[in-house]
C-alpha cells in the first residue's frame, strides 16, 4: 500500500521531500530485485544514490545503504570493479554512523492509555535509552552484514520492511529503512 504524505506533514515531522524520495527509491530498488529485475534495481538504486549523495551528509547510514545498494547493483549486472569500491565507501559511512545516530531523537509513542502516557512523560529518559539500544542493534546488524555478507534476499529484505516499517515519519523510520532494505553481497 503506497503512503502520500502532504509537503506540511513531511515538514512537521521534520523530514523534507528527499528523505522521502530516498526511502521511495530504496524500496523500489529492492522490489525490483526481488522480482529479478536487476537492470530496474540498478535504475532504482542509482536514483537513491544520487539523493542519498546530494541531501544526505557523511555519516548518515542512509548513504552508505544507497552506496551499497548501487554496488551490489553493479556487481549483480556485471560490472565488479565500480562495485568493490562503492562497497568500500559504503562500509566506511557505516563506520561512521555513530553520530547521526546519536543525534536521532527518540519518538514519543505511547500506545493505549493516559497511564502509559504519563509512564512515558514521567520516565523519558528510561524511554530514549531502550530507543538508542534499538537503534545500536539495527546499525550493528547492518555493519555486521557488510563487514560478513552472506546471500542476499532481497524479498525477504521487502518483506520486512513491509511489516516493520514505522507508521509515522520519524529518525526511527530514517534508520530501520537504511538497516533493512540493505542489500549486500
Amino acid at each position: 500500500m503506497a503512503e502520500d504524505w502532504s509537503i506540511q506533514e513531511l515538514v512537521s515531522a521534520g523530514w523534507t521531500p528527499a528523505d522521502l524520495d530516498w526511502e521511495r527509491q530504496c524500496e523500489a530498488a529492492v522490489a525490483r530485485a526481488a522480482e529479478g529485475d536487476m537492470a530496474g534495481a540498478r535504475a532504482a538504486a542509482g536514483e537513491g544514490l544520487k539523493i542519498a549523495r546530494d541531501r544526505f551528509q557523511d555519516g548518515d547510514p542512509r548513504l552508505g545503504t544507497a552506496l551499497a545498494n548501487y554496488a551490489w547493483t553493479l556487481a549483480e549486472t556485471g560490472d565488479e570493479t565500480s562495485a568493490g569500491a562503492l562497497l568500500a565507501e559504503a562500509r566506511q559511512q557505516w563506520s561512521s554512523s555513530g553520530p547521526w545516530i546519536a543525534a536521532m531523537s527518540a519518538p514519543r509513542v505511547a500506545r493505549s492509555s493516559l497511564f502509559h502516557m504519563r509512564m512515558e512523560q514521567r520516565h523519558r529518559g528510561v524511554y530514549e535509552d531502550r530507543w538508542r539500544e534499538e537503534w545500536s542493534k539495527l546499525a550493528e546488524e547492518a555493519r555486521s552484514r557488510l563487514q560478513q555478507p552472506g546471500e542476499v534476499k532481497p524479498a525477504a529484505a521487502l518483506e520486512r520492511w513491509k511489516k516493520s516499517r514505522p507508521a509515522m515519519l520519524n529518525d526511527t523510520r530514517k534508520l530501520m529503512a537504511a538497516a533493512v532494505l540493505l542489500l549486500t553481497r
